[in-house]
C-alpha cells in the first residue's frame, strides 16, 4: 500500500526492519510471540505477585450458597458487591469466627505471615474454601483485588453473567514493593464531575493504587468551594479550557469524593499550585495581583505566565486560609503546593514566597508536597519532591534527598498518562514525546534518577493533565492499559520486571476491561486475549524469516493479519511505531 511518491518512506522501512534483526544480543528473539488466547489466570496477575504456590489439579468454584466470612465488615462488602453484580448470587457477608469455615471465603486478620506487613496478604485457595490473611484492612483489600483477577474476566461485568466461577488452586503471598502508589487527576483544565472522579478511584483500586493526587486550581479554572473566598469558585470556577461551564466541588462534594476514596484504601492528596498557575485566583480577586487589576479568566493552555503577588501580604493571608480549610477536609498527611513552571515569579521572590508558605502547610497540620521545582529552596526534610522531568538529573531534588526528602517519581516522558501513544492518539499531548506500553513500562523507579537511590524514593505516581481529556472515555483511554504498567513498578518486585511476560499477563486484562466496560487503548504492542481459541485461520502462519509486501495475509496470535507494505521479521501485533500490519481481526 505504497502511496506515490512513498519510495524513500519504503527504503526508510527496509532499514527499520533490517535494524530490528540486528538489534544487539539478539533481543529481537526476546520478542517472540505470546499466544492470545484464554489465558490461565495464575500467569496473567497484574501487578505480579512476590510469590504463586499453584496447587496441581485443585480449583474451587463459586457457589450461590456461598458466604463471605469478614474480619473487616467494609472489605467482606466491598468484596461481595463486586461479586452479586456478575455472579447474581446473595453471598451474605458475616463476621469472620477464630477459626476460617471450612466452606466460603474466609478474609481474617489473623495468621498472616509477619513479611506481608501493613499492605500485603496472604491468599489460598483450596477445593473446600477460600482464605484471604492480612495484617490490616489495606492488606485484605489489596488481597480482594488479587482474588478477583482470578476468576474469569466475565466477574467484571455490571450485569449477571452465567458463569462457572472457578478460581485455580494457590497459595499466594504478596506485598508492595513502595508503600507510595499513586496516580493525579487534573480537575482544572477540565472539570469531572464527583461521578467521574469516583469511577477513575475504583479503577485505580483493581490495580493497588494507595494515594490519589487530586489537582483542584491552574489558570483555567479553580475547582473547590473555600468560604472565605468564595469567588475562587463561583468565578474561578466558572470556565475551562476551550471555553465550556466548568465548575467546582462542593465542600460536601470534596468530602464525598475524599471519604469514598477512603473506603477504597485510597488517601487523598489535594494540590492547589502556587506561586504560578494561579491565573484563575488572580481573576477572582483583583487585591493578588500587584498592580490590583484582576486579568481576565483564560480558556487556553499557555503556562508560566502567571503568579500571586509575592510582596503582598494578603497573598499569604489567603494561601493559609486556603490551606487550612482543605487540610480541614482531607485527612490525609500531605498537601501538595505544587510550585512548577513559575517562570513569571523571580528567583528570589520564589525564594521568599515558598520560604513563607512552607510553614504553613506545617501549621495547617500536613507535610509538604511539590513538585520537584520547590527544591529549589532548601526544604525541610520532611518535604516530598516529585520529579517530572524528562532527564535523569537534578541537582536540587539530589539536595533535598540529603537533607532527608523522599522523592515520588513521576518522569513525564514514562510516568504522564495525557502524553499521546504515538502520532495518530486522537486526545493528549506529545511535549514529553509519545509513551507506548512499553515505555511506561521499562523505567525503575529505584534507580532512575542520579545520587537517588531507591531507600530515597517514597513511590510512583501517574499523572494525568486534561487539556484534551473532557470525558471519562478519555480518561480511561488514556489510564489503560499504561495504568497498570506503573501500578506494576509500584508493586512488584523489582527481580520480577520483564516486559515479554508483563504484555503477556495484561493481555489477558483486555476482556476484563471489555467486560467492565472500559474504553481501554489496544496497543499492537500487546498479546490482546482473545477470551478463548478463537479456532485456526486459513491464512498461512506468520514467519519472521518470510518477505511479506503489501496485500499478503497471515495468521498469527488467532488473528489475521494484512502486510500494508514491504516487511521482514517485524511481529505483527508489536509494530505499533512502524505500522506495518493491519489487525484483521480474530479468525
Amino acid at each position: 500500500m505504497v502511496k506515490t511518491g512513498g519510495r524513500s518512506r519504503v527504503r526508510t522501512r527496509l532499514a527499520r526492519a533490517l535494524a530490528a534483526l540486528t538489534i544487539a544480543g539478539g533481543s529481537f528473539a526476546a520478542l517472540q510471540p505470546a499466544t492470545a488466547v484464554a489465558a490461565e489466570p495464575l500467569n496473567s496477575l497484574v501487578p505480579v505477585p512476590v510469590s504463586v504456590q499453584p496447587a496441581a489439579g485443585v480449583t474451587h468454584t463459586l457457589a450461590e450458597s456461598t458466604k463471605i466470612y469478614a474480619a473487616s465488615a467494609p472489605v467482606g462488602d466491598y468484596l461481595a458487591g463486586v461479586l452479586r453484580k456478575s455472579t447474581g448470587y446473595a453471598l451474605p457477608v458475616q463476621s469472620a469466627p477464630s477459626t476460617p469455615p471450612a466452606d466460603g471465603i474466609s478474609l481474617l486478620l489473623s495468621g498472616a505471615p509477619s513479611s506481608v506487613g501493613d499492605q500485603g496478604y496472604q491468599l489460598t485457595v483450596s477445593a473446600q474454601n477460600v482464605v484471604l490473611r492480612a495484617n490490616t484492612a489495606a492488606g485484605l483489600f489489596s488481597g480482594v483485588q488479587t482474588l478477583r483477577q482470578l476468576f474469569p474476566a466475565a466477574i467484571e461485568s455490571p450485569t449477571t453473567q452465567p458463569g462457572p466461577w472457578t478460581l485455580p488452586g494457590a497459595t499466594i503471598t504478596d506485598h508492595p514493593r513502595f508503600a507510595y502508589r499513586s496516580a493525579m487527576l487534573d480537575v482544572a483544565r477540565h472539570f469531572h464531575p464527583v461521578d467521574a472522579v469516583k469511577k477513575y478511584i475504583d479503577q485505580l483500586a483493581q490495580y493497588k493504587i494507595n494515594y490519589f493526587h487530586l489537582h483542584l486550581a491552574d489558570d483555567q479554572g479553580w475547582r473547590i468551594m473555600i468560604d472565605s473566598w468564595p469567588k475562587l469558585a463561583t468565578y474561578g470556577g466558572s470556565t475551562q479550557v476551550g471555553g465550556g461551564p466548568g465548575g467546582y466541588y462542593t465542600k460536601a462534594q470534596y468530602s464525598e469524593i475524599v471519604a469514598y476514596a477512603a473506603s477504597r484504601f485510597i488517601t487523598v492528596v489535594p494540590e492547589i499550585d502556587m506561586p504560578g498557575h494561579t491565573n484563575a485566583a488572580l481573576a477572582s480577586y483583583a487585591e493578588l495581583n500587584c498592580n490590583g487589576v484582576a486579568p481576565p479568566l483564560r480558556t487556553d493552555i499557555e503556562v508560566g505566565y502567571s503568579s500571586l503577588c509575592i510582596s503582598k501580604d494578603i497573598t499569604y493571608q489567603f494561601v493559609s486560609d486556603v490551606i487550612r480549610e482543605i487540610s480541614a477536609l482531607t485527612p490525609g498527611p500531605y498537601f501538595h503546593i505544587g510550585g512548577d513552571e513559575a517562570h513569571a515569579t523571580s528567583d528570589a521572590d520564589y525564594q521568599t514566597f515558598m520560604t513563607k508558605v512552607l510553614p504553613l502547610v506545617a501549621q495547617h497540620g500536613k507535610t509538604v508536597q511539590g513538585w520537584h521545582d520547590i527544591a529549589k529552596v532548601q526544604l525541610p526534610g520532611s518535604a516530598v519532591p516529585q520529579f517530572w522531568g524528562t532527564t535523569t538529573a537534578d541537582q536540587g531534588v539530589v539536595n533535598a534527598v540529603a537533607r532527608g526528602s523522599k522523592v515520588l517519581m513521576s518522569p513525564a516522558n514514562k510516568a504522564y498518562l495525557d502524553m499521546k501513544y504515538n502520532s495518530s492518539t486522537p486526545i493528549g499531548l506529545s511535549w514529553a514525546g509519545f509513551i507506548e506500553v512499553q515505555t511506561a513500562y521499562e523505567w525503575n523507579p529505584g534507580a532512575y534518577l542520579n545520587g537517588v537511590p531507591e531507600s530515597a524514593v517514597l513511590g510512583v505516581e501517574s499523572p494525568m493533565w486534561t487539556e484534551t481529556i473532557v470525558t471519562s472515555q478519555h480518561i480511561e483511554y488514556m489510564a489503560f492499559p499504561r495504568l497498570a504498567a506503573h501500578a506494576e513498578l509500584g508493586w512488584s518486585p523489582w527481580a520480577t520486571h520483564n516486559w515479554n511476560q508483563f504484555r503477556t499477563r495484561l493481555g489477558a486484562h483486555g476482556p476484563r476491561w471489555t467486560a467492565a466496560g472500559i474504553n481501554f487503548y489496544k496497543s499492537s504492542q500487546i498479546p490482546w486475549d482473545t477470551g478463548g481459541n478463537p479456532g485456526v485461520c486459513s491464512q498461512p502462519a506468520w514467519d519472521a524469516a518470510a518477505v511479506y509486501t503489501g496485500g499478503n495475509v497471515v495468521s498469527h496470535n488467532g488473528t489475521k493479519w494484512t502486510a500494508k507494505w514491504w516487511t521482514k521479521g517485524e511481529e505483527p501485533g508489536t509494530t505499533g511505531e512502524w505500522g506495518v500490519w493491519r489487525d484483521d481481526g480474530p479468525c
